[in-house]
């Protein structure tokens, strides 16, 4: 006699627990049970029903599934950011909100977590809902140089979180105090290996990309310099103005100070001079094959509907398309828009990972 067989099946959704409980069911073979006749194939009623069963479970699944992703967004967006407000990631996340989904009725609201590098910041976004609803405004660092420098994070933010779309990318200035006696690279190295005691600059934490870049022209240079960490790169900008500390590598947000002569710029960290102060040398024309670049970015929690993140990132570069951002964003800070698609946005993390990991272990910065 054949052996009773048992199946059970829950409907794979995303959320199987949002479905009636009904949509969970057994089955169970009986020689008992009637049987049908199609086509000289036998069905046995119970198979039938239990595949009619799965069939109104899938339906009542996508009934519940897609009138909230057709009406998305149907309540206010939430951008989260690492950093205090007026800094160079806040004024780009809060031009990009003032556009994003423009009509729809809904606005997209900046919201400042600020602490741990931007670990505050993302594991509030990784812990919230993945409908799209709560977003990360990340920097590079988080994601690229965060996993080298801690031990332990409360997640991975390679694999907690989703890359929706990136935003801007751009070099850094090596900004000085009007007082500090040196208007070339070539002067400032120099007047930092004699300067006693060392020479101080700020940063916008530590294992931020200002401490990483700065660390690396040190070590490139040959020169010494004491490290103050602030929370942001606007604390750090306002300490250099004030004169608590001598330099900085300063955002381009900063070409406003520069241009009114609170700070001093001489040099740039991108791979050629920027746009909105081209008088600037890159550091490269010193030193070949120095490149230091930073981007921000929107990433979200894992699991977010394919829909949701097609809408967000078709928005997002139109949003970045859009002429009176293009001209805004060069005003707030000389960036440019950074639009890719997902697959480059991924090898472009992934390459400054590695990058990171090389730098990180050469400098020898662990936080914990």
């Amino acid at each position: 006699m054949r052996k009773p067989t048992s199946y059970t099946q829950t409907w794979a959704g995303r959320r199987s627990n949002d479905l009636p409980a009904s949509c969970i069911w057994k089955m169970r073979w009986s020689p008992h049970v009637n049987a049908i006749y199609t086509y000289g194939s036998t069905i046995s009623m119970a198979s039938l029903q239990a595949v009619t069963r799965w069939l109104a479970c899938a339906v009542s699944g996508l009934a519940i599934a897609l009138p909230a992703v057709a009406q998305y967004p149907s309540k206010p967006i939430r951008f989260v950011a690492p950093i205090p407000p007026g800094g160079g990631p806040d004024i780009i996340g809060r031009l990009v909100a003032s556009k994003l989904f423009e009509g729809s009725g809904q606005q997209v609201i900046v919201e400042n977590r600020v602490g741990g590098n931007g670990i505050v910041a993302g594991e509030f976004v990784v812990r919230a809902p993945a409908d799209g609803y709560t977003l990360l405004l990340g920097m590079d660092s988080l994601l690229t140089i965060n996993p080298h420098l801690y031990r332990k994070m409360p997640f991975d933010p390679l694999k907690d979180l989703t890359p929706v779309a990136s935003l801007v990318s751009n070099g850094f200035f090596l900004a000085l105090h009007p007082q500090v006696a040196a208007k070339t690279l070539a002067e400032f190295i120099e007047l930092a290996k004699k300067a006693q005691p060392p020479l101080q600059y700020a940063s916008g934490g530590n294992g931020s990309q200002h401490h990483l870049t700065m660390e690396r022209l040190k070590a490139r240079a040959g020169f010494e310099m004491v490290h103050v960490p602030y929370k942001g790169g606007s604390p750090a900008t306002t300490a250099t103005v004030a004169g608590e500390v001598s330099a900085m590598m300063s955002g381009t947000s900063t070409a406003q100070q520069i241009r009114a002569g609170k700070l001093r710029a001489i040099a740039y960290t991108g791979r050629s001079r920027s746009g909105i102060l081209p008088d600037v040398p890159t550091i490269a024309e010193m030193f070949p094959g120095f490149e230091m670049t930073q981007w921000y970015a929107i990433l979200g929690p894992v699991g977010m509907p394919e829909p949701v993140l097609l809408q967000l990132r078709a928005e997002i570069a139109k949003v970045l398309r859009h002429p009176d951002i293009v001209e805004r964003l060069k005003a707030a800070g000389g960036v440019e828009p950074w639009i890719t698609t997902p697959a480059e946005f991924s090898a472009a993390i992934r390459a400054d990972f590695e990058k990171n990991a090389e730098l990180a272990q050469d400098i020898g910065i662990r936080i914990d």
